[in-house]
């Protein structure tokens, strides 16, 4: 791959994943005026948060086996396909349940994007700089969430035009990715392999002995990683509006300064993955998440609440490590189904993360299952340091009989 190719790879990933964040935010932001508009009660609305992250998960069995089987670009532009189109599709929709089903398949294109884009990523940057490289591709996401927030502050209470215009933006990735994103060329190597010897790629393959235990680990990581994030990020909102007093508009503030840090965290977490190591930044994110929230959380006053939000989530940088972290334990054969089964299917765990935090605050207080979340960071940083120091990058040279062998998971120093 020409070094113009991995730029091309690397900006048309970034554009793509600002409007998978987009969509994704979007739901959250125009949720008050969608209730009121459907007539939905608050299990209601909780039911379309869950379909859209059952449906991230269920997109690592299918984006994830297409892209191994049919290529990075082709399955990119099906993810950014489904979720651009679903999202208009949406603006026409007067039925909750019909609603319902839209947002779990729109779920599949969103969820399907991350693990296409981190596999590709890592297939087009050398070893020294993929961290950085998948970091900054999954740093799009808060920039995708302020340009959410902005696009809604300025279409809503009218959010079925919001959603209609969302989609339809889609088209600008697409166009990107379609006239610039050249194919893997690892990939392509692999692929002729696969041709010749094994044939297509099964699900069952990140469940050989080989790769059970990287498969399992990998999948209780980002599982409790993401059920502590999406339980706190969809609680915190509310935390600092019932239980710290803050305005709407106060509130909305400091969630744009916590995804500024975000931004930046990812960025610097990704160099220090490619200096010293995957396992142990990873890890060490999630541990400093953990010991950062309580922290904030009782922090004793709003300019407190306001320099400690940022640092916090400076600290957020697991869900972009991730990304280099699975894809470099999963040979090329099986990158894509292997690293997105792990983060997706955490993901469609993590859809009850909201709904056990909401039991604990009914019995006790939003803080105490903000303080459940630090512990569910600990727990994931702890599964991290179980998964193996392993190579996966060399197998499509290594193995011209296509092959999935031990001799792909030798120990490196810094992984």
């Amino acid at each position: 791959m020409t070094k113009l190719s991995k730029w091309h790879v690397l900006i048309g990933g970034f554009i793509a994943y600002i409007f998978d964040a987009m969509e994704i935010v979007l739901l959250s932001v125009a949720l008050p005026v969608i209730r009121g508009d459907l007539g939905l009660g608050i299990n209601e609305v909780g039911l379309l948060v869950t379909a859209t992250l059952i449906g991230m998960g269920f997109s690592s069995i299918t984006i994830g086996w297409y892209a191994d089987n049919f290529g990075r670009r082709s399955a990119m532009l099906a993810s950014l396909i489904i979720f651009g189109a679903l999202t208009s599709v949406l603006s026409f929709v007067h039925d909750f349940y019909l609603f319902l089903f839209i947002r779990f398949l729109s779920g599949v294109g969103l969820g399907g994007l991350w693990s296409t884009v981190s596999a590709y990523v890592a297939e087009s940057w050398p070893e020294k700089q993929r961290s950085r490289a998948t970091s900054f591709v999954i740093s799009a996401f808060p920039i995708g969430a302020i340009v959410a927030a902005v696009t809604a502050k300025f279409f809503l209470p009218d959010w079925r035009t919001l959603f209609l215009f969302s989609g339809l933006a889609v088209i600008l990735p697409i166009f990107y990715v379609y006239f610039f994103v050249a194919e893997s060329q690892i990939w392509k190597i692999q692929k002729q392999v696969n041709s010749a010897t094994k044939g297509q790629v099964l699900v069952s393959e990140i469940f050989a002995p080989e790769l059970r235990r990287s498969t399992l680990l990998g999948t209780l990581a980002a599982s409790f990683a993401l059920l502590g994030y999406w339980g706190s990020s969809t609680w915190l909102p509310t935390y600092l509006v019932q239980e710290r007093g803050l305005s709407l508009a106060l509130m909305a503030t400091f969630i744009a300064v916590l995804n500024v840090g975000n931004f930046l965290g990812l960025n610097f977490f990704g160099y220090v993955a490619d200096r010293f190591g995957k396992r142990i930044t990873v890890a060490i994110s999630l541990l400093l998440t953990a010991g950062m929230l309580p922290i904030y959380l009782f922090a004793s006053n709003e300019q407190s609440l306001l320099w400690l939000g940022p640092i916090y989530a400076f600290f957020i940088a697991f869900a972009g490590l991730f990304g280099s972290l699975f894809s470099q334990i999963y040979p090329t054969r099986v990158r894509t189904l292997g690293a997105g089964f792990c983060f997706n299917a955490g993901r469609g765990l993590a859809a009850f993360g909201p709904v056990l935090l909401s039991g604990i605050a009914s019995h006790y207080s939003l803080a105490a299952g903000l303080m459940v979340c630090a512990s569910f960071f600990v727990v994931s940083a702890i599964f991290v340091m179980m998964l193996p120091r392993t190579d996966a990058t060399k197998d499509a040279s290594d193995h011209t009989d296509g092959s999935i062998g031990k001799a792909d998971y030798q120990p490196l120093n810094r992984i």
